[in-house]
């Protein structure tokens, strides 16, 4: 049960991917040089999600609710959130700070999941890469749109 509670809140935040999009707001924004192609996003955000509830579920068979269950539960929320800010509501600047508080969550899930699953903590490490690297880039669009 436990494993499908997790898949679905999984699913969920995966799809505000889905209803905040992209579109032709981001289309028209200036972007650094290094900006993925548009088809890694959906490509690399599939493996993640699936790392991601892969991990969960593992920590929580092993420990319950627990200091990196709790980082994880945050992880989920803020991940979710993102889209919504940047695309839907357009808030650069406030899916910068999101996207800050799911670094630090991500890293004390790594740190606290370690002792209850090394393979969970690693499993984080291409999630903690990818979101490095997206809040590089919300921080480069920002500025390089500051009307926007």
């Amino acid at each position: 049960m436990a494993a499908i509670i997790i898949i679905a809140v999984v699913v969920l935040a995966a799809s505000s991917g889905a209803v905040f999009k992209p579109g032709p707001w981001y289309e028209t924004l200036r972007k650094p040089g290094w900006t993925p192609p548009k088809w890694a996003f959906p490509v690399v955000w599939s493996v993640l999600y699936a790392a991601i509830a892969y991990a969960g579920w593992s920590v929580w068979t092993l420990a319950g609710w627990s200091l990196p269950m709790i980082a994880w539960a945050v992880q989920i929320l803020v991940n979710a959130a993102w889209s919504w800010l940047f695309f839907g509501l357009r808030r650069m600047d406030l899916a910068l700070a999101d996207i800050a508080v799911l670094w630090l969550s991500i890293v004390v899930f790594i740190v606290t999941a370690w002792p209850v699953s090394p393979l969970a903590a690693l499993l984080f490490l291409p999630y903690l890469a990818w979101v490095t690297t997206a809040a590089f880039l919300n921080r480069a669009v920002m500025r390089l749109n500051p009307a926007a």
